[in-house]
């Protein structure tokens, strides 16, 4: 059979997805601006060439972007379907092969080559179209009924062994395959091929055919005893009133539908439906009615199968979570990768993140934030003060007025299942003869487990896979290490003071404006004024009593608001000279410098749950027998610190110049100030040696330095935890320098890089590099003493030893009387070396 020529440079139509093959029509959508342009210049019975893309998202693809084998088509019609859009029927005409894509029209062109079926055997095609039709014949109602009245027309093809091909060609386009079966169908040359695998594919749609059929029979019997079960309950509802017996209101039937629509498992389904035969065959006034009743109630509004549509769009989230709070970059960085896990994998698992910090940072408002940018429902669970297992897992129906648990409670309020579910203050749990609520929340909490979640008072397993998890704590101390084990934890330190500038001009202050209704525009607060706010009137890690002092200024400006003539608003300028007529005078200041302004007196850092804070170590000795009075409600491990201290210093006394008999006839006093706060850990260690130090040495400390680290018997330094958090609260001290334990040089990175920027880390191994870093140098007498005569020592010397080892030797084998617990005088025989 011959073959019209067609012309080797066509306008070409990519198809995204479907084939278009040679004796067959079909309809396709144009929206494309080169397609439009293509169909709008060629217009009706024109040759095109449609061509199919590899991959359906391409927008502008090239050649290596579609099928090496496309089909001549001729345009049999255009339908315009909107504005820019249109419907073109095609008919195919024959294949080609695509050798390139020529640019420079406002459409695709493309050179190609015509290309003929190959058939190297008539005789077996012939045969191979024979069966293909003859299995047509018999299976052409089930698996293409829409071409039963026209198949005969065609079916006569068979007679003729040249157009085997063009039958494969029309059997494949009847069996609806998908586009990469298709494809394989057209670019199969070869007749006897092509005939062997339209075969094997309409074998296959024949058995998808007959299970498809056998389904659609047992849904079919499936609805035929429904319906039998509907007029039974009628027929049964019209003899109860024939009897003269109430009816059934039509509330259980309301109920029937609720859980009919609920989509509930199998194992929910037997239950809901045993159930509700009990119920509808018990009188109203029985006692159990109401239990059974209001359980069916609780199973028809759980969400069992309910999922909130929210975006993936990684980018909107991002902007949105940026929106809402300032800085918290580990937080967001997590939600975005969970995020986009879901969004690549699909894998619905579980996240529980902990966000551990401070009050006033921010942890509980970030789930509605992390709710409102994925698009989910927010439920807030507060779990502070609970003590009672039955408050996470439900109490069982045994009991009167029993209820599902906190949790239940929370995803039938959301409605859906994948909520955001906000556990908040979950370090506040409490444990008593009821049961361990922390206990119960390791199911709950745990993704290997929590697909199966067993509420008591359900007793039906519940998939709490796809909830987003966010806990919050102070602390992680009193959380069990089981339940902290589930956890992945981020922790927020607090903010620094450009964070929470920002935050009070972009979120605080704006809110408070709005609440106060203050026009637009009448109120100026300087940068400087809100600085000073947070420097002398707050002193936390987050930004609650920031928000607190802000609420008080918008008060004091409403009241001068009202004050002024009626109609006027005037324009206020809040600068810092004006915060003592509005807030009061300041309630702190900055005490470094005054306490470490005499020997013996060193200040520390410290964690404390809320945020990092520093805390002076002070010293003292007084006549005595060489007792040591540890005072400031210390726990253990910081009395021990102490103890640690003062051995390290007794045993190295001549390499610090203190005398080795310093205890004989003197007693030591350490005090940490805030004598109503508990203070514990072993982080103070190097702060009480160094305090210890300056005291016997007579060498002050200086007052722009802050320390922290554990110290041994040795000497040694050893790593501390809470560095961010202490770092910050040295920040916001004034401290320019902090003594670190080297092995925490790591930990830096987590510090923001301005507060880096402003403050000198020294990182010390041992504890003579502490005091290198922290002691002032020791300041001589202006004049050198001469033999015999007497000498005191300066504000900021030591008392000379018979046994110093340090630079400057003094011989000293005579004391001068003193005042008992005066200053000693000494007579120095010999002085050498210099300082």
């Amino acid at each position: 059979m011959s073959h019209p020529e067609y012309p080797s440079v066509i306008p070409l139509l990519p198809l995204r997805n479907g084939v278009l093959f040679p004796g067959t029509v079909i309809t396709v959508p144009v929206g494309r601006a080169r397609s439009i342009a293509m169909i709008e210049a060629v217009g009706q019975d024109a040759i095109v060439g449609i061509a199919v893309q590899r991959d359906a998202r391409m927008v502008d693809p090239e050649l290596a972007d579609l099928q090496p084998v496309g089909t001549y088509a001729r345009v049999r019609q255009i339908r315009r379907t909107g504005e820019r859009n249109y419907q073109v029927v095609l008919e195919g005409l024959g294949r080609f092969s695509l050798k390139t894509i020529l640019h420079g029209k406002p459409y695709w062109t493309a050179e190609v080559e015509q290309l003929a079926d190959e058939n190297s055997d008539p005789t077996e095609a012939k045969l191979l179209a024979g069966a293909l039709g003859s299995r047509m014949r018999e299976k052409l109602q089930e698996i293409a009924p829409d071409m039963s009245s026209s198949f005969g027309q065609w079916i006569e093809l068979l007679g003729r062994g040249d157009d085997s091909g063009l039958l494969a060609d029309r059997v494949a386009a009847a069996l609806s395959l998908d586009t990469d079966k298709e494809v394989q169908v057209l670019l199969t040359r070869d007749v006897s091929e092509r005939l062997r695998l339209v075969s094997r594919l309409l074998d296959e749609a024949i058995t998808l055919a007959e299970l498809k059929h056998k389904i659609d029979s047992e849904v079919r019997r499936g609805l035929h005893s429904n319906q039998r079960e509907v007029l039974l309950r009628q027929q049964l509802r019209a003899i109860q009133k024939e009897l003269g017996e109430e009816p059934k209101s039509d509330d259980l039937q309301a109920l029937r539908e609720r859980l009919d629509n609920a989509g509930l498992p199998e194992e929910a389904r037997k239950v809901a439906d045993r159930e509700l035969a009990r119920l509808e065959a018990m009188n109203n006034a029985h006692a159990e009615f109401g239990v059974i009743r209001t359980y069916l109630e609780w199973i028809a509004d759980l969400p069992w199968n309910k999922r909130a549509s929210g975006t993936l769009e990684i980018d909107a989230i991002a902007k949105k979570l940026d929106a809402d709070h300032f800085g918290l970059e580990e937080v967001k960085k997590r939600i975005l990768e969970h995020m986009a896990v879901l969004k690549v994998s699909g894998n619905t698992r579980a996240t529980l993140l902990c966000l551990a910090g401070p009050p006033g940072v921010g942890k509980t408002s970030l789930g509605q934030s992390i709710a409102d940018a994925t698009g989910r429902p927010f439920v807030r669970i507060a779990l502070g003060g609970v003590r009672d297992e039955a408050e996470i897992r439900g109490h069982r129906r045994t009991y009167v007025g029993a209820l599902p648990g906190r949790l239940l409670h929370a995803l039938k309020k959301a409605g859906k299942k994948n909520a955001v579910v906000l556990l908040d203050e979950i370090d506040k749990l409490g444990n008593s003869w009821m049961g361990s609520p922390d206990a119960a929340l390791l199911e709950v909490l745990d993704p290997e487990q929590n697909k199966t979640f067993t509420d008591h008072y359900l007793e039906l397993p519940f998939d709490l896979s796809e909830v987003l998890f966010i806990c919050t704590a102070n602390s992680l101390d009193t959380i069990s290490a089981p339940l902290r084990d589930r956890l992945e934890v981020i922790e927020l330190s607090g903010y620094t003071l450009e964070e929470k500038l920002h935050i009070a001009k972009d979120h605080l202050l704006p809110k408070q404006i709005k609440d106060h209704a203050i026009a637009t525009g009448t109120l100026t607060v300087t940068d400087d004024s809100i600085k000073t706010i947070i420097r002398e009137y707050t002193r936390e890690a987050g930004v609650r009593q920031l928000g607190r002092e802000l609420t008080k200024l918008c008060r004091a400006l409403t009241l001068e608001i009202a004050r002024a003539d009626e109609g006027k608003s005037p324009r206020l300028h809040i600068d810092a000279a004006d915060l003592h007529r509005y807030l009061g005078k300041p309630k702190f200041q900055s005490e470094v410098a005054e306490r470490t302004a005499v020997p013996g007196v060193a200040t520390g850092l410290a964690w404390t749950p809320v945020g990092g804070d520093i805390l002076f170590v002070e010293t003292s000795r007084m006549p005595g027998k060489g007792s040591l009075e540890i005072t400031g409600q210390l726990g253990n491990v910081m009395k021990e610190s102490a103890r640690a201290a003062l051995t390290y210093v007794r045993s190295n006394a001549n390499q610090l110049g203190v005398n080795v008999n310093f205890l004989d006839r003197q007693d030591l006093h350490i005090h940490v100030p805030a004598g109503a706060v508990p203070k514990d850990g072993p982080s103070a260690g190097v702060t009480m040696f160094t305090a210890l130090t300056s005291l016997l040495t007579g060498r002050r400390v200086r007052n722009d330095t802050a320390m922290t680290g554990e110290c041994t018997l040795r000497g040694r330094v050893l790593p501390v935890g809470g560095i961010k958090s202490k770092v910050l609260a040295a920040h916001r001290a004034g401290i320019k320098r902090v003594v670190l334990p080297h092995r925490n040089a790591r930990d830096i990175e987590d510090v923001p890089e301005d507060v880096r920027q402003q403050i000198e880390f020294i990182f010390a191994e041992d504890m003579r590099q502490v005091l290198d870093a922290a002691l002032e140098p020791v300041v001589l007498p202006p004049e050198k003493p001469h033999r015999g005569q007497p000498a005191r020592r300066g504000v900021n010397e030591r008392a000379p030893t018979a046994d110093d080892a340090s630079p400057l030797a003094v011989t000293c084998p005579t004391r001068g009387s003193a005042p008992y617990g005066a200053d000693p005088v000494y007579f120095c025989e010999s002085v050498t070396g210099a300082r």
